[in-house]
C-alpha cells in the first residue's frame, strides 16, 4: 500500500519534518502560489501551514482525499474552519508552542522598563555615559497585578514570584482556590490597578476586553507604576496610555503589540520611558520548533485514526447516538446561556439529562454544555476536547446525572452551576416534535417555552403593573424589534423573569437601562451570534 502523502505547504522545522518522514510521503509546494497550491492538494491526505497559505472552501472543492489541515502555530485566521467542517477535514493547530516564549517575553519587557534596559544601551552606544538618568527600580517585594490568569498568565506569575513579588490577578473566570494554589490572591480589576507596582496583561482580545485598560482606570493607578503588554493590541487604550505618560501618571510601559499591526508610528515611540517590541511575544527558534513537532504528532494521529488533542473542531470522541446527535447545539446553546446568566465561571457545574436519550451514553452533551459554557469566556477556539481542560484548568468541578424519568418532558438537559457565593443559576432545554424544535423550559427555576435565537436578555425584577409595557417603550424607543416575549413567576407581587428574544442585539447601554428603568435585580443579554 502507498504511504499516505502529507503537503508541506510553508518552512517547517526539521525536528517536525522527521516525525512525518518515515511513515508519510511528504512533498513540498509553495502555499503563497494559489495556482501551484490548487494543484498540488489535488491528492494529498494532510496539508501543513503557517501563516501565508489560505485554505479555504476552494482548496477543499479540489483536495478530495483531503482529511487533516495542520496549522504549525496557534491562529487560525488563515484556515477557514467552517469549510472544513463541513468538507469533513479534521483542523488541527499548535495551541501550547509559544506559550513559554510569550511568558518570558512579558518578563523581559517588565525587566527592562524596570531597569531602562533599551534607553542605556543606546544612550551608550552613542557614547553618552548616563547612569543617573537611568536609575531603575527593583522587582523584589513590589506587587504585580496580572490581567488574566489562563495558560501564559498562570507562567507569568510563577515566574515573577520567583522574583519575591507579590502577585495579585484579575480574572474573572477563575475561581479564588485555583488562584490560591498558584499563591496567587484574586481581586477586583480595580483593586488591581490601584496596588499593583507593575501591571502585565495576558487576556484574550475580546468586546469585554477591549480597551479594558482606558482613561478612568489610568487614573486609578499608582503614578510610579509600568504596564506591560505583550498579549492584544488594543486592550490598552494607546491614546489613554500616552495621555497617562505625558501627564507622569504612569511612569513606564513595555508594548509588543498594537491596535494596528504592523506599526511603525505610535505616540508611543516618543515617550523615552516606553519599550517596544515588534510582536516579538512568539518569535523564538524553539516556539517555533515546538510548533512544528507538535502538529507533526497531530498529523501523524490523525491519519492513524487515532484520538487527537489539538483538533479544533472535532465533534467528541467516539460514536454518538443518533437519539443524542440533535440535543448537541441545544446543550451548547444551554452553556453559553448560563455564562450569560451568570457573568462568569461557576466553582460547580452539572450537566443534567433527563427522559428517553438517558439510557444513551450522553457523555458528549456534557462537553457540548462545556463548550458552550467556555466560548465567550477564552479567545482560542473551545472544542469537545479542550473544554474540559479549560474547566479543569479554572478549577471548576463539572459533573454529569442522568435519570430516564422526566416528568414534564419527554427529554431534558439542565445545566446548573454554583457560583463562588453559593448562588445557584440554572437553564433547561428540550427538543420538541419531529423537527427537534429548541425550546428553553426553565431559567433560575421560573418556567417558560420560548425558542432560543440569536438575541436573547432576562431581567428578574418585583412582579407589579406596567413592567412589560415599560420594557416594550424602551425597546421600541430603541429601534428593537420584539420576536418573543414571556413572563415566569413563582405568586403574585413576588419575583419574576422577563425572557425576551429580539432581532437584534441589545448592548450594553440598552440592558443597562431597561435594567434601571424596571428597577430589576439583574438583567443580562445573550448574543448567540456575533
Amino acid at each position: 500500500m502507498s504511504k499516505p502523502v502529507v503537503l508541506v505547504a510553508e518552512e517547517l522545522s526539521p525536528a517536525g519534518l522527521a516525525l512525518l518522514e518515515g511513515d508519510f510521503e511528504v512533498r513540498r509546494t509553495d502555499g503563497a502560489d494559489r495556482e501551484g497550491l490548487l494543484a498540488a492538494v489535488t491528492d494529498v491526505d494532510a496539508v501543513i501551514v503557517r501563516s501565508a497559505t489560505r485554505i479555504d472552501a476552494g482548496v477543499f472543492a479540489v483536495a478530495r482525499r483531503l482529511r487533516v489541515v495542520a496549522r504549525a502555530g496557534v491562529g487560525l485566521d488563515n484556515v477557514d474552519v467552517e469549510a472544513a467542517t463541513k468538507a469533513g477535514v479534521m483542523v488541527v493547530n499548535a495551541p501550547t508552542s509559544n506559550i513559554v516564549t510569550a511568558a518570558e517575553h512579558a518578563v523581559a519587557l517588565l525587566l527592562a522598563t524596570a531597569r531602562n534596559v533599551p534607553q542605556g544601551h543606546s544612550a551608550l552606544k552613542q557614547g553618552e555615559w548616563k547612569r543617573s538618568k537611568y536609575t531603575g527600580v527593583e522587582l523584589a517585594e513590589k506587587t504585580v497585578g496580572v490581567l488574566g490568569l489562563g495558560r501564559i498568565g498562570v507562567l507569568v506569575a510563577k515566574r515573577l514570584a520567583a522574583f519575591d513579588m507579590k502577585v495579585i490577578a484579575y480574572d474573572p473566570y477563575v475561581q479564588a482556590p485555583r488562584a490560591a494554589q498558584l499563591g496567587v490572591r484574586l481581586v477586583s480589576l480595580d483593586e488591581l490597578l490601584r496596588e499593583s507596582d507593575f501591571i502585565t496583561v495576558h487576556l484574550p482580545k475580546n468586546k469585554e476586553t477591549l480597551g479594558l485598560i482606558g482613561d478612568r482606570e489610568l487614573h486609578l493607578v499608582k503614578p510610579s507604576v509600568r504596564l506591560v503588554n505583550a498579549a492584544r493590541g488594543g486592550i490598552i487604550d494607546e491614546n489613554a496610555l500616552d495621555l497617562a505618560l505625558k501627564e507622569k501618571r504612569v511612569a513606564g510601559a513595555g508594548i509588543d503589540v498594537f491596535t494596528s499591526e504592523p506599526c511603525t508610528d505610535s505616540p508611543l515611540f516618543h515617550h523615552d520611558n516606553v519599550v517596544v517590541t515588534p510582536h516579538l511575544g512568539a518569535s523564538t527558534h524553539e516556539a517555533q520548533e515546538k510548533a512544528g513537532t507538535q502538529v507533526a504528532r497531530s498529523v501523524f494521529l490523525a491519519l492513524s485514526g487515532e484520538f487527537v488533542p489539538d483538533a479544533v473542531n472535532v465533534r467528541g470522541g467516539g460514536v454518538v447516538a443518533e437519539e443524542v446527535k440533535p440535543g448537541l447545539p441545544l446543550a451548547e446553546k444551554l452553556g453559553r446561556v448560563f455564562t450569560a446568566l451568570a457573568g462568569g465561571v461557576p466553582a460547580r457545574l452539572e450537566v443534567e439529562v433527563r427522559g428517553e436519550i438517558a439510557h444513551h451514553d450522553v457523555k458528549v452533551l456534557e462537553l457540548a454544555a462545556l463548550k458552550g459554557a467556555f466560548t465567550d469566556v477564552v479567545e482560542d477556539a473551545v472544542t469537545y476536547v479542550n473544554a474540559p481542560l479549560l474547566s479543569r484548568d479554572r478549577g471548576v468541578e463539572v459533573t454529569l446525572t442522568t435519570s430516564e424519568d422526566s416528568p414534564d418532558w419527554r427529554n431534558l438537559i439542565t445545566v446548573r452551576g454554583t457560583m463562588a457565593d453559593g448562588g445557584i443559576v440554572s437553564v433547561s432545554g428540550t427538543l420538541t416534535g419531529p423537527k427537534h424544535a429548541e425550546r428553553l423550559v426553565e431559567v433560575n427555576g421560573y418556567a417558560m417555552e420560548i425558542a432560543p435565537t440569536a438575541h436573547m436578555a432576562f431581567f428578574t425584577y418585583i412582579d407589579r403593573p406596567g413592567i412589560v409595557g415599560m420594557v416594550g417603550r424602551l425597546l421600541g424607543d430603541a429601534g428593537v424589534n420584539i420576536a418573543g416575549m414571556q413572563v415566569g413567576r413563582h405568586k403574585k407581587g413576588g419575583k419574576a423573569l422577563i425572557a425576551l428574544t429580539v432581532d437584534s442585539a441589545l448592548g450594553p447601554d440598552l440592558t443597562d437601562a431597561i435594567t434601571a428603568e424596571i428597577g430589576a435585580e439583574q438583567g443580562r443579554r445573550v448574543d448567540l451570534e456575533d
